[in-house]
């Protein structure tokens, strides 16, 4: 018997739904996409990151901030249509106040630094809009640094470092998925505190340069932070079965990752593994994990607080 969404709580660290609420004319409370408020609202609690994402490759040359201003204003305008089923929220306690109100919490991130054009001044008024996760890189290289795409042996620049280290001022959490693993390790070095891979699976099970290694895991453990399930078929590798996507949360789990592992779902953003379709599909992972024997505070750590710990 499959348990009840009501009876899981859910904290996803990505989603690029807004984006293609921004491009699609989505509605955020109901579309034919993975995710949607509607489907978040049948969880015990629901809490889910919110990507503004754009790829460069496709828009003109000094367009991305005014992209970027575009999805926060989609953003907020469909939590001003939806306020009865989410809110927008920067802290632990915004989190807990939404999830006793029975809303989803919303919290928002930016997907590649160039959405802010590498620049200081950017990022400082992405910390006034409440953003709470960057990512250094997507895959196309930046004033930052390499990604693991496109010159993958290129780490932090200069500048890299110097906006890591205001990112951490302005208490934004780095994200490390799509960055190039030098660049990974230049930004662990700096020892800014948690680290978060939102949305990257084990390397040793799938080979993708967008898992992380072991070493990396450890390293993003030893910080504090979470390393989010990605659901995407190409980084769950195998049969993209959901026996496969098991073996990878059981493979951060052998490395002492209770208080690390946790969900990445890239939602809207990829081919979903597991033959499924969305967000609703979800309690399979928890059954399966419950019928291998984990008790429900891991799941519990795995499906919410480890995400909640991080950034509350």
């Amino acid at each position: 018997m499959t348990t009840p969404a009501g009876a899981i709580p859910y904290f996803d660290g990505h989603s690029d739904t807004i984006s293609e609420c921004a491009h699609q004319g989505w509605s955020l409370r109901e579309n034919e996409g993975h995710l949607d408020l509607a489907r978040l609202s049948r969880f015990q609690k629901a809490a889910q990151v919110f990507a503004i994402f754009a790829n460069a490759a496709k828009f003109p040359e000094g367009t991305l901030w005014a992209e970027c201003q575009k999805q926060r204003e989609v953003f907020l305008a469909e939590l001003a249509k939806n306020a009865g089923l989410a809110v927008q929220c920067r802290t632990g306690a915004d989190m807990d106040a939404a999830a006793a109100d029975g809303r989803t919490a919303a919290l928002l991130s930016i997907e590649g630094a160039e959405l802010l054009d590498c620049d200081p001044e950017k990022l400082e008024t992405a910390a006034s809009w409440g953003v709470r996760l960057v990512n250094i890189t997507w895959n196309h290289v930046n004033a930052l640094s390499g990604t693991n795409k496109e010159q993958p042996d290129r780490g932090l620049t200069d500048k890299g470092r110097a906006f890591a280290r205001q990112a951490a001022r302005l208490g934004i959490l780095l994200d490390v998925s799509h960055l190039s693993d030098p660049g990974f390790w230049d930004l662990a070095e700096l020892g800014l505190g948690p680290l978060a891979a939102t949305h990257s699976n084990a390397r040793a099970l799938c080979g993708h340069p967008r898992n992380l290694t072991d070493d990396m895991f450890r390293a993003v453990r030893d910080s504090g932070g979470v390393a989010g399930l990605n659901m995407y078929e190409d980084f769950i590798g195998g049969t993209h079965s959901l026996d496969d996507a098991v073996r990878h949360v059981e493979h951060f789990l052998e490395m002492d990752g209770e208080k690390t592992v946790a969900l990445g779902g890239d939602w809207d953003g990829c081919e979903l593994a597991c033959g499924w379709t969305g967000v609703q599909d979800l309690p399979a992972l928890w059954d399966a994990l419950d019928g291998r024997g984990y008790g429900r505070p891991l799941l519990e750590d795995i499906f919410y607080n480890n995400w909640r710990r991080v950034l509350g």
